[in-house]
This record gives C-alpha cells, sequence and structure tokens, in this order.
C-alpha cells in the first residue's frame, strides 16, 4: 500500500460518505448492472459481501489478463496492423496492465480483513474507480477502428463483460467495506539527504534521495529529461525520499513518458516559459488521443514546479494533449499546460494543481480523475472559426466513482481576444460527468448558459455540475441551463469536492512540499 506507508499527518478522516450495512440480497440495487450482480451471487453460496467482492476480484483479475493476452498477441503480430491501430492497440496493452496491478493492490489489501482505515479506503476506491476509466479509454481508441475490424471485434466483447466486472466490484466493494474514522498514527520518515530543500518560504521541506540535473549545454548529468527518467531508479517507496530532476531553462523538444515503476519523481525548472518540454502530436497525424501526449505520467507520487508543457500542434490538429496524467497523489506546482484541442487529460486517480496556468479551447481540461486545481489560472483561447470553447469535458463513467474535476479560487478569464466566440466551463463527456467551480473569479468571456450539451439530451440528467460563491461578470447563475444536473450549492455540499474530501488530500499532500488548502476558502 503506498498510501499508508506514507502518512505523516495526525488526523485520518474518511472523505466519502459512510459506507451502508447492506444484505447480500439488495446489494445488486446499488450497482449500474443489477442483473448481471444477482446472476454471479445467486449461482454462488458467498457468506458475506466481503466474499462476493473477493470473488469478483479474481474473476476481473483473470478476465483481465484474458483481455491482455488477446492485445499482445495482436501486437506480436505487427505486420498489417495500420499505424493508429497499432497505437490503439498499445494504449490497451499499458492499460490493461494497469487494471491488473490494481485488482491485484485491492485484492491483496482486503484478502484477510474486513475492515479498512479511511486513507486505505480512499486509495482502494480510487484504484477500482481507475479500472473501469481504463477499460472505457481502451475502448474510445479502438472507436476510429474499421468497425469490422477482426482487432475490435476480438476485444468489445471481453472489454465491455470487463466493464461490467469493474463495475460491480467497484459497488460492492464501496458498500461492503465500512470505513473508519479514527486517529492515525504518525509514521517517521527516513531522514531526508537534504533537509532545506523547500519549494517556498515557509513550507514543508522536501525528503529527496538523490538529485540529477538535466542542461541541454552538457554541463548537467544529462542532456534530455527522457535520459534523467530512465536513470531513475524503478519502485521505490516513498519514504525512500523522491528522485530529484532539476531541469534547466531550455526548449526540450521530446516526448516524455514517466512509466508505472517510476515512482516519486520530483522535477523542478527554471520556471514557466525558462524550462519548456514541447512536442506536437495529434489525432490528424494518426496518434489517439492518449498517445498524443507530450508529457505523460502513470508513477505514483509525481511532482513537478516550475515548468511549461506544451503541445504546438495547433487548433487545425484536433486533439493534441499537452500533459496526460494517470499517476495517483501527483502534484503541479507553478507550471504551464499550453495547447489548443484537449490540453490537459486529469485521466485517472487524484492529482492535485497549484497556481498553474492552463490554455485551451475545446475541451481543454478533461478526463475522470479526482482532481483540484486551486488557485490557478484557466485561460480560453481562440479556436477554428467553426469551434466553441469548452473548459471541462469531465469523463465520469460510473455512478460510484470518486471522480470529479473540482476548480477552486481560479481564476477564468480570456488568453486573448476572442470576439464572438462562445465558451462555456464545461459539457458532460460521459454518462456521470461531474465539475464544480468553488470561489473562482469567472469572467465575462463565459455564456450565461454556463454549459453546453455534449449531443442532444445526453447525460443532461445523470451528470453533476454545481457552482458555489464565485464571483466576476460570468459568474451570475440566473441564466444557466435547466438541466436536471445543474446545481447552485451550498457551502455542505461544496465541501464535498475540497482537497481534504475529494482528494484525502492530507494524507499524502504535506509530504510533496506543496502548498494547498484543505478545505474551503
Amino acid at each position: 500500500m503506498h498510501v499508508s506507508t506514507c502518512i505523516s499527518v495526525l488526523i485520518i478522516l474518511c472523505f466519502f460518505s459512510p459506507s451502508k450495512s447492506l444484505s447480500n440480497e439488495v446489494i445488486c440495487d446499488y450497482t449500474p448492472f443489477p442483473s448481471f450482480c444477482n446472476s454471479m451471487r445467486l449461482q454462488n453460496n458467498f457468506g458475506s459481501l466481503q466474499e462476493y467482492v473477493r470473488f469478483i476480484l479474481q474473476q476481473s483479475i483473470s478476465s483481465t489478463q484474458n483481455v491482455l493476452s488477446i492485445i499482445d498477441g495482436y501486437l506480436e503480430l505487427r505486420i498489417g496492423l495500420q499505424e493508429y491501430t497499432f497505437h490503439a492497440l498499445e494504449d490497451c496493452q499499458l492499460l490493461t496492465s494497469l487494471n491488473i496491478d490494481f485488482f491485484v493492490i485491492t485484492l491483496e489489501a482486503i484478502n484477510f480483513t474486513d475492515t479498512i482505515e479511511g486513507p486505505t479506503a480512499s486509495e482502494l476506491l480510487s484504484l477500482l474507480s481507475a479500472t473501469l476509466t481504463n477499460y472505457q479509454t481502451c475502448l474510445d481508441g479502438l472507436e476510429a477502428v474499421n468497425p469490422l475490424s477482426a482487432i475490435k471485434i476480438a476485444l468489445q466483447t471481453p472489454l465491455s463483460d470487463g466493464n461490467m466486472l469493474n463495475s460491480v466490484a467497484l459497488a460492492i466493494f464501496k458498500y461492503a467495506w465500512i470505513p473508519h474514522t479514527r486517529e492515525g498514527k504518525k509514521l517517521e520518515d527516513r531522514k531526508p539527504q537534504d533537509a532545506g530543500l523547500k519549494l517556498y518560504p515557509g513550507g514543508n521541506a522536501v525528503n529527496v534521495s538523490k538529485s540529477v540535473v538535466v542542461n541541454p549545454n552538457g554541463s548537467g548529468d544529462f542532456t534530455t529529461v527522457t535520459d534523467a527518467v530512465a536513470a531513475a531508479p524503478n519502485n521505490t517507496d516513498c519514504t525512500n525520499g523522491y528522485f530529484l530532476i532539476y531541469i534547466a531553462a531550455g526548449v526540450y523538444k521530446e516526448n516524455v513518458y514517466i512509466a508505472k515503476s517510476k515512482r516519486y519523481l520530483m522535477m523542478i525548472g527554471d520556471g514557466i516559459d525558462q524550462t519548456i518540454i514541447t512536442g506536437n502530436r495529434s489525432v490528424v497525424d494518426g496518434w489517439t488521443t492518449f498517445n498524443t501526449a507530450t508529457f505523460a505520467v502513470t508513477g505514483v507520487g509525481f511532482v513537478a514546479v516550475n515548468i511549461t508543457f506544451r503541445n504546438t500542434a495547433g487548433a487545425v490538429m484536433h486533439q493534441a494533449v499537452a500533459v496526460r496524467n494517470g499517476a495517483d497523489l501527483s502534484t503541479f506546482y507553478q507550471c504551464s499546460f499550453e495547447g489548443y484541442q484537449d490540453t490537459l487529460y486529469a485521466h485517472t486517480l487524484r492529482q492535485f494543481y497549484r497556481e498553474c496556468n492552463i490554455y485551451g479551447t475545446v475541451d481543454f481540461i478533461f478526463g475522470n480523475a479526482a482532481v483540484v486545481f486551486q488557485n490557478c489560472n484557466i485561460y480560453p483561447r481562440l479556436p477554428m472559426e467553426d469551434q466553441f470553447n469548452a473548459i471541462t469535458a469531465q469523463g465520469r463513467i460510473d455512478i460510484n466513482q470518486n471522480t470529479g474535476t473540482s476548480i477552486q479560487n481560479c481564476t477564468i478569464s480570456a488568453a486573448e481576444y476572442m470576439a464572438s466566440t462562445k465558451t462555456y466551463l464545461g459539457r458532460p463527456w460521459k454518462e456521470y460527468s461531474r465539475a464544480v467551480y468553488l470561489n473562482s473569479f469567472i469572467d465575462k468571456l463565459i455564456d450565461p448558459a454556463g454549459r453546453v450539451a455534449w449531443s442532444g439530451d445526453f447525460a443532461l440528467n445523470t451528470s453533476y455540475y454545481a457552482e458555489y460563491n464565485n464571483r466576476g461578470l460570468g459568474s451570475d447563475t440566473s441564466n444557466r441551463v435547466t438541466w436536471e444536473g445543474y446545481h447552485v450549492i451550498n457551502v455542505s455540499d461544496a465541501t464535498n469536492f475540497t482537497v481534504s474530501n475529494l482528494l484525502a488530500g492530507d494524507f499524502w499532500l504535506p509530504s510533496t512540499g506543496v502548498p494547498y488548502y484543505g478545505g474551503l476558502f
């Protein structure tokens, strides 16, 4: 468990509503697939809900291994695969392997106990939520493959069936394991080698195990970011401290990937517009959206500070991601994300962004992470002539996922003069899309309706869009959409989307050295 070994706060709070004690007979009513859930339950004689969850997780592991075997087989026979299909299969291979990891971690954590504590509950709920999104991302990538393709036909059914298993596992886990609120034990971290490293005056000291320098002029340890990442140790624990990569000012034209084995990396640059990592992949050039990212990270505990991440493909190249983040307990501080459509892909798990700049056009903050943007500047920019801007496209696909986008105390204003371009706070990408704006300044560029539909009446009633205590000419809620899923909320509801509650951030953010506010301002 990578959370429980690194708790450095004294009070542990349960960040989601306490689970209900439910019988085997009614538990399936709390899943999106009650018939499927009941058919498995009735075929087996489970002594408890906990036993049922363990069974489903074992089935999910077996099912996912089967899917991965199919994908591996196609990738081994690469001959004849079109470029896009190959990239889509690569995405599915990565996402499916992550799912196996997440199921194994969850099963190991609950195999011999019927109760779990707050931070472990937060972690496991996040991992199970991510398995659904990972499969959906694989399916989304395959959508563009020829409908008659043998690959698409071979994968769609096992992926769809797997998602039903995953959904049932998530729902029953959520209600079967009752998280307990109690005072946690403060664990002593290993003494930092560099206890003086602070990201801001008065901030927490950061535990650093080793540091290296990247400089394009050859004066450092490496000339590329990719080489520095490759040199980082594999599968370290947070108590070992961060592997610190200092990236000197310069323009780094490379696509960087932080693999799952590269845990607890910290990258510090010389500042926004000084240290720049840039690329130009796009879907028009044959990449999947997932694979267009200039910078992608899945390694737990990643931190980036004072860096600009760019995708320079431009608006005419459609989806072109600057950063794709699927790393649990990840943090970006005083960074800039620059692109057009799909700039920042907050894909899965728990993420925090503080004092960052985000530029884009269509759906430029998207994905299905549990993510809080705090004190950030959000800059819609000029799209193509026939396009409108949508700041968020949140991708929650299951009502039991603990995901959502929270924009807190941020400033939303135009990056440039946009004349008649319509700009919206967001639109519902997936059925249970969830995004909120709290205590933020919203300038006049935002259309009075606030949101715009994705397609027809899709997700207008099942999504959750909310605003609380915002200010500025674009914050007037009197002419907002009248969807059932739109809400003007009170302080009690808004508190659910804070760092402490949505991210369980008090457990892990102090060790990053990044400033944050746990509650509402």
